[in-house]
């Protein structure tokens, strides 16, 4: 695979994500039509809803990752190590200087975010910049903008709004529905299959939400490693960087379920021996077997 169908993989990618949350989501809005016996009005409201937050997505995920993350703007006085490596980072990378951020958190980690190259930011924790050395920050900062270069951030960002957006639905429903917001209209015909269907969908939206997660993270973390250390020439600075990092058993405090597939590592920290089936359900692929591929270049 080259980076350029890369790029072209992620666009076309986000486009079926957007595509599969429009539908998702008026679905469900139609069962909650059924369910309360006004099928046609919620399922109105689902499409205009949908399109309205696929929209906003698109054009405004990137302030409101920021938003949710507590992220402010950088200072080229205060962070001037951050500034030069990102400028030096994306003049090799042929990008455009991403506009920085920095969140007031001890704890270790780093994203990027932005619907394309012009218009990308990149946040680090002070955590990270204090701890980390100069070639290791510059590992980081090239694995960050590799997201950039290959668009991976635009599908990132867009399904963190997303799977926020489907977890805020579920929740308001399961909320409406236990203090009566929500009932049943007896003269309605919707059936027991309808009130199953949308009894099961309200159970395992979130659970769906993880799994499209699950299925932009991985892979691209991976390729974000290798191209990033191509960029710098220092494999073994990301891999320290890396190690460092998620030794580091500070949870980020501002972190989400929707964001946490954006950071660099699980912001988290979740400690003790993960199991099987936590590992399955980790939005990170595994740091050991990261910095053994990175050893390897």
């Amino acid at each position: 695979m080259t980076v350029y169908s890369q790029i072209t993989g992620n666009k076309v990618k986000t486009l079926v994500i957007i595509f599969f949350f429009i539908i998702f989501i008026s679905f469900f809005f139609f069962l909650i039509g059924k369910y309360t016996g006004n099928s046609n009005t919620y399922f109105t409201i689902g499409i205009i809803f949908s399109l309205v937050t696929s929209v906003g997505s698109y054009f405004y995920s990137d302030k409101l990752v920021l938003a949710m993350s507590g992220a402010k703007p950088a200072s080229k006085k205060e962070h001037f190590d951050f500034y030069t490596v990102t400028e030096n980072m994306a003049i090799a990378a042929g990008l455009p200087m991403p506009r920085l951020f920095v969140i007031h958190d001890a704890a270790m980690n780093a994203f990027a975010t932005g619907r394309n190259p012009k218009h990308a930011v990149v946040a680090a924790t002070t955590g990270l910049l204090e701890k980390l050395d100069r070639a290791e920050l510059e590992g980081v900062i090239a694995h960050e903008l590799s997201h950039v270069k290959n668009y991976d951030m635009l599908v990132s960002t867009i399904v963190a709004v997303l799977v926020g957006t489907v977890v805020f639905a579920a929740d308001w429903m399961t909320r409406s529905m236990l203090w009566g917001g929500m009932r049943n209209n007896d003269d309605n015909r919707s059936g027991p299959l309808n009130m199953v269907m949308f009894f099961a969908l309200l159970i395992i939206m979130p659970l769906i939400a993880t799994l499209v997660q699950l299925a932009v993270s991985r892979k691209r973390e991976y390729l974000a490693d290798a191209t990033g250390s191509l960029l710098n020439r220092n494999p073994d600075a990301l891999a320290n960087a890396l190690l460092k990092i998620s030794g580091d058993s500070r949870p980020l405090q501002r972190a989400s379920n929707a964001t946490a597939h954006l950071y660099i590592d699980n912001p988290f920290k979740k400690g003790g021996k993960k199991n099987f089936i936590a590992g399955l359900f980790s939005t990170h692929p595994p740091v050991e077997e990261r910095v053994r591929l990175l050893r390897e270049m």
